[in-house]
């Protein structure tokens, strides 16, 4: 039951009577649940403790390997294995399950086992895929375990930008953060095609590099975080949530708008760049008709703009403000999309997909400090853990998309797909509240602690009259009861 200071729920109340209302009663003892909702929150720093120093510097090398991951799924799979590309589609589908249960359960092993159990159950999830590849099992087995990488990478997507967003200097250090993601998929490909073409060797022997990544990644995050139990993340969550909060916000998160549109607005879009990454060898090989080396080299630059632009393009998003640059972004992506699709040349296409990666870059880390803007710190943990373990979803489901539409009319049909996924991307993005000034998202925010400061509770239906009065610069907020 949210508290009200009108008789009749659900009107539409000023500021001004709301502080009136509030002057009225202040004989009355003000609930505990308000004192603890606003007391000021001083945001961590990524080098303050010192131990977050090494604790940041770990989840930037776990992102290089969720990089490295993503971005070998389906190298010479159909050549090796005889399959068409539907059947070898699978493994990129099957991780989505994986994800799907990292999603809903990021939470709970956040309060149970704090950030240490999320540092040691990536790494052995991961370990354990690699280790049964390397061994080059029956084509059948490889989607059944790479369910465990998904749910690794669903983990880890969603923990570490939590934590990260929630820093000073977010969207500096996310994308930092997400630069290392596009530095290990830069990486990954490369390493790969030089194995396989220039040393001969199978496919399967990368994993053997990979479980290497997966051992110094589970030594060196289990140290930096073992002092981070479920206990300790329990004992610092209660400092910033309401007291008679549950232990899981999750069902709340799924009740706001802001959280499914950076959902699926994620979902595109990490489902074009691991469509992209994954097939885009394939496509330079067989509709531009490179050599292998070469159409190799093409997914290295796609990657290592990716990273590029996360890096750069990270530290002139908060100037201009989230909703116009990103806006900008994707009608750039879209462009050279568009010039990768139509003109039919294999060094502008390369120069193309360097392009449209350098661009895509900042998005995912704009979507979710975008959303920390939305939403109340209290919801941050499980929003951007659902939300990003949610859009992690989409490197399984559009690659698997790809590859069966691809079995029927061709590996040609990816830029189309990935085109019509930027538009849904745009789209999405123009859904969000603040308009495309630069300070249109933070007017949302200031509007939402405003009506916190006044006793308020956020929920979906009020969020989103928040966020239509902060779009027309109004004063005014709507109390509702429930």
């Amino acid at each position: 039951m949210t508290p009200s200071h009108s008789d009749t729920p659900n009107d539409s109340i000023t500021l001004a009577s709301i502080e009136n209302g509030l002057e009225v009663g202040n004989k009355l003892e003000e609930p505990p649940i308000h004192r603890v909702a606003t007391e000021p929150i001083t945001l961590e720093r990524w080098n303050e403790p010192r131990i977050n120093l090494y604790r940041y510097l770990s989840a930037l090398y776990s992102f290089i390997v969720l990089g490295m991951n993503d971005a070998a799924y389906g190298i010479q799979l159909e050549t090796y294995y005889d399959q068409t590309y539907t059947t070898i589609s699978l493994i990129f589908l099957s991780p989505l399950v994986g994800y799907t249960l990292a999603a809903f359960l990021n939470n709970r092993i956040h309060n149970r086992f704090g950030q240490f159990g999320i540092a040691i159950i990536t790494p052995l999830c991961k370990l354990a895929v690699y280790v049964i590849t390397c061994f080059h099992p029956p084509y059948p087995v490889l989607p059944v375990i790479f369910v465990l990488a998904g749910f690794a990478s669903g983990l880890q997507d969603g923990a570490w930008n939590a934590w990260i967003g929630n820093m000073k200097n977010a969207n500096e250090l996310l994308g930092i953060l997400h630069g290392t993601y596009g530095l290990g998929a830069t990486i990954s490909p490369l390493v790969a095609t030089a194995m396989i073409t220039k040393g001969d060797l199978p496919w399967y022997k990368f994993y053997y590099v990979m479980v290497g990544m997966a051992v110094l990644e589970l030594v060196v995050c289990g140290l930096s975080f073992r002092r981070s139990t479920g206990a300790n993340y329990r004992s610092l969550t209660t400092k910033t949530t309401d007291a008679s909060a549950p232990e899981s916000n999750t069902k709340e998160v799924l009740k706001t708008r802001a959280t499914w549109i950076c959902a699926f607005f994620l979902l595109c879009l990490v489902g074009i760049e691991v469509s992209l990454g994954g097939w885009l060898v394939t496509f330079m090989l067989v509709v531009r008709h490179g050599a292998p080396f070469a159409s190799g080299l093409v997914a290295t630059g796609f990657w290592l703009g990716l990273t590029f632009g996360r890096i750069v393009l990270g530290f002139i998003t908060g100037k201009i403000g989230e909703k116009l640059a990103i806006t900008f972004y994707v009608v750039m992506c879209m462009t050279f999309e568009l010039c990768f699709w139509l003109i039919p040349s294999f060094i502008s296409s390369a120069v193309f997909a360097g392009w449209l990666g350098f661009f895509l870059g900042p998005l995912f880390p704009a979507a979710i400090v975008a959303l920390t803007k939305l939403l109340p710190k209290r919801l941050h943990i499980s929003a951007i853990g659902f939300a990003a373990a949610f859009g992690g979803g989409g490197a399984a489901l559009f690659p698997f998309a790809v590859g069966a539409t691809a079995q029927a009319k061709g590996v040609k049909v990816l830029q189309p797909i990935a085109l019509g996924l930027l538009a849904a991307m745009l789209g999405l993005w123009c859904l969000l509240p603040g308009g495309f000034r630069k300070e249109g998202l933070n007017r949302v925010q200031q509007e939402r602690e405003k009506r916190e400061r006044a006793g308020g509770s956020l929920n979906s239906e009020t969020a989103a009259d928040v966020d239509q009065d902060a779009e027309k610069g109004s004063a005014r907020v709507l109390g509702t009861s429930e």
